[in-house]
C-alpha cells in the first residue's frame, strides 16, 4: 500500500510539474506589457507642417503693419525739418508748397487707414467679425487699398519736380526724398495688400 501511495504521489508531482504555470506563460495577460497611453502632446509631422505655415491673415497683418510704419515715416520726415531756402531764393517749408503738402496729407491719410486696418485685423483675431462683417470688410479693403495706393503713387510723382528745384544741401530736400521713398514703399505694400484682398474676395464670390 505504501508503494502504491508513493507511486501516486510521484505521478501527481510529475503531472503538476509538467503543467505550465499561468504566471510563466509568455502569452498570458499578466506577462503582456500594458498598451501605451497616447500622449496629449503627441502630433504628426504632417499636422505640424500645416500648422507651421502662416495663414493669409498673418500675411495681411504683417503687410498692414508695414504700411503703417512706412506711411508714418513719410509724414514724419516732412514735419520734422526746419524751413529751408530753395534755388529761387524763397524760404520754404513743406506747408508752403502745395505738392509737399499734398504728399504729407496723403501720408497721414494712409497712416490713418493702415491703423484702422491693423486694428480691425487684431479685432478679427481676438473677436471674429465683431467690428465689421467679413463680407463687407473684403469689399471695402479691395476698394480702399487701390484708392490709397493710387493717392500714394500720385503724391510721390508730383513731389519729384519739387525736389529737383530744392537745394541739395537743405534738410527739407533730404526729408522730401525720404518721404517720397517711404511713400512709394507704402504704395508697394498696399498693392500686395490689394492683391490679397482681391484673392479673398474672389474666394468668397466663387465659393
Amino acid at each position: 500500500m505504501k508503494e502504491e501511495g508513493n507511486v501516486m504521489v510521484t505521478a501527481q508531482t510529475i503531472i503538476s510539474g509538467a503543467s505550465p504555470s499561468p504566471t510563466l506563460t509568455p502569452h498570458s495577460p499578466a506577462t503582456q506589457p500594458p498598451l501605451p497611453t497616447p500622449s496629449p502632446y503627441s502630433f504628426s509631422v504632417a499636422s505640424t507642417r500645416l500648422r507651421s505655415r502662416p495663414s493669409i491673415y498673418a500675411y495681411d497683418l504683417a503687410l498692414r503693419s508695414l504700411a503703417l510704419l512706412f506711411s508714418f515715416i513719410s509724414a514724419l520726415s516732412l514735419a520734422v525739418p526746419s524751413p529751408t531756402r530753395t534755388k529761387r531764393g524763397t524760404i520754404s517749408k513743406f506747408c508752403d508748397n502745395p505738392q509737399l503738402t499734398y504728399c504729407f496729407s496723403v501720408s497721414v491719410l494712409a497712416f490713418i487707414y493702415s491703423a484702422f486696418q491693423l486694428f480691425k485685423r487684431v479685432c478679427d483675431i481676438a473677436y471674429r467679425g465683431v467690428l465689421i462683417s467679413d463680407k463687407t470688410s473684403d469689399y471695402l479693403s479691395f476698394i480702399l487699398d487701390q484708392l490709397t495706393g493710387y493717392l500714394l503713387v500720385s503724391s510721390s510723382s508730383v513731389t519729384i519736380p519739387v525736389i529737383q528745384e530744392m537745394d541739395s544741401q537743405a534738410s527739407l530736400w533730404k526729408a522730401a526724398i525720404l518721404a517720397v521713398c517711404m511713400s512709394f514703399t507704402a504704395f508697394m505694400v498696399l498693392a500686395v495688400s490689394a492683391l490679397l484682398s482681391g484673392y479673398k474676395l474672389c474666394k468668397r464670390i466663387i465659393w
